[in-house]
């Protein structure tokens, strides 16, 4: 086939642009034409509230990837709309996440579709974003309208694809692994590499903070741990960039009196770093508030690391309670308490055998093989 992803790719990063990237590489390995349109312009800098949109480095020499798209540029959305009705690729696949792209993709793919030959597969982040606004469901409606057939990473993300296309093709693939982060480090050295005591064992929040990630829950969990004396030799990481202003969180360390046993790193984790990070920590804790799916427990699936997740969204599908960690419910008491339970026993060693196993499900290999299962569907229509 001749395929064409649009979305996040070299210069931006994140996880985003991470499945684009792997995902082409899978297509093209079998034997495909891929090609990759990512943006000229993503998000205007006002509107972004991390610290850098772009990656450093050298581009992926392996991809053919091309800087075309402007979100906020019609005259940008019609040209790569009418330049793919020409070039006819057999699929385009688009990332999804949030309906402030929905005028941009959906403007492309209704262009692209009207030379009756190029059919329109979307991988599915969100439809309801995490910060819901008024005029989501009319973006949301105008760009699903626009789509042959559907991924979806959740069972909350079909069913919010259901109340707009109920009778489109869609098919459920779970998150990829993040296995593109390089192999797992000895603890030891991971911890040296940071500058962490390797006598010291960690628990660690990892990723972009945004409020409903729910570290505001996992600070109040932690205040309780130490006020029962369970945070003896043990320390909390929080690592990634906070979204906006941290003075909350500054605040509320210093308010609980836990700054002592919080390590703060406020910044992006570029990818040669992320292995470091896993490789020194005991376990992963993901407090969200709602979620539908989340790339953090693909990278500890990765690097083998258990995880104490709450019962939202899609989060308990991706992680089996007392097989690669525990369930918790929002609340800071539960939260304590399932993290509590993975240093308990043998527990930190059995869920690390229980991660081992259930990788296996979640396969680059397998998401394609689901992209290709739903071409064959649609084209059978």
């Amino acid at each position: 086939m001749k395929l064409t992803f649009i979305g996040p790719a070299y210069p931006y990063r994140g996880g985003l642009a991470t499945i684009i990237e792997t995902l082409a590489r899978v297509f093209s390995g079998r034997g495909n034409d891929v090609k990759i349109k990512t943006f000229s312009l993503q998000y205007p800098t006002l509107l972004f509230p991390g610290k850098s949109q772009f990656r450093t480095g050298e581009p992926p020499a392996d991809l053919r990837i091309s800087r075309e798209v402007s979100t906020i540029n019609p005259f940008s959305w019609l040209r790569v709309g009418r330049r793919l009705r020409r070039e006819a690729p057999d699929l385009v696949v688009l990332k999804y996440w949030t309906p402030l792209m929905a005028p941009c993709f959906g403007t492309i793919c209704r262009l692209a579709r009207r030379n009756g030959r190029t059919k329109v597969v979307v991988h599915l982040d969100n439809i309801t974003p995490h910060e819901p606004h008024f005029y989501d469901r009319l973006l949301n409606r105008y760009f699903l309208r626009s789509c042959d057939g559907f991924i979806y990473m959740s069972e909350a993300v079909h069913r919010d694809l259901a109340s707009f296309r109920p009778d489109a093709p869609a098919l459920f693939s779970p998150h990829p692994l993040f296995d593109t982060y390089g192999e797992p480090h000895q603890r030891e050295e991971a911890c040296r590499r940071l500058g962490l005591d390797p006598a010291v064992r960690y628990a660690m929040f990892f990723g972009y903070v945004r409020d409903y990630k729910g570290l505001d829950i996992l600070l109040d969990a932690w205040a309780l741990l130490r006020s029962e004396g369970r945070t003896e030799g043990r320390r909390l990481l929080v690592v990634g960039e906070v979204y906006g202003d941290d003075t909350k969180y500054r605040e509320q360390i210093a308010r609980l009196g836990i700054g002592d046993e919080v390590v703060v790193h406020n910044d992006f984790v570029p990818d040669g770093e992320v292995g470091l990070w896993f490789s020194a920590a005991d376990m992963v804790a993901l407090p969200y508030k709602s979620a539908t799916q989340s790339g953090v427990t693909q990278v500890a699936y990765a690097f083998d690391v258990p995880m104490v997740v709450t019962r939202v969204g899609g989060l308990e599908e991706m992680v089996a309670d007392d097989v690669v960690g525990v369930l918790a419910d929002t609340t800071p008491r539960s939260v304590a308490d399932a993290i509590a339970r993975v240093w308990e026993g043998d527990n930190l060693e059995r869920y690390r055998e229980g991660v081992r196993r259930e990788k296996s499900r979640f396969s680059w290999e397998a998401t394609a093989d689901r992209i290709e299962d739903l071409v064959e569907i649609i084209n059978s229509r």
